[in-house]
């Protein structure tokens, strides 16, 4: 399952909508990247979203 390891963010359900207005279910999936971390002076690899890296690899 796409899940990420900072925030927890799954998988979204929602509604296709046809030009009828016809209505078939969805998922908006999270974008998961496997992206290696420095955790207490060490490297770890986890299983982040996008936003989860785009804040981490911010300056302070």
């Amino acid at each position: 399952m796409a899940k990420c390891e900072v925030c927890g963010k799954t998988p979204m359900f929602g509604h296709n909508v046809s030009h009828s207005n016809r209505k078939t279910r969805r998922q908006f999936k999270p974008n998961i990247q496997r992206v290696k971390v420095m955790e207490n002076g060490r490297s770890v690899s986890k299983y982040l979203c996008t936003r989860c890296i785009r804040v981490l690899s911010k300056p302070e």
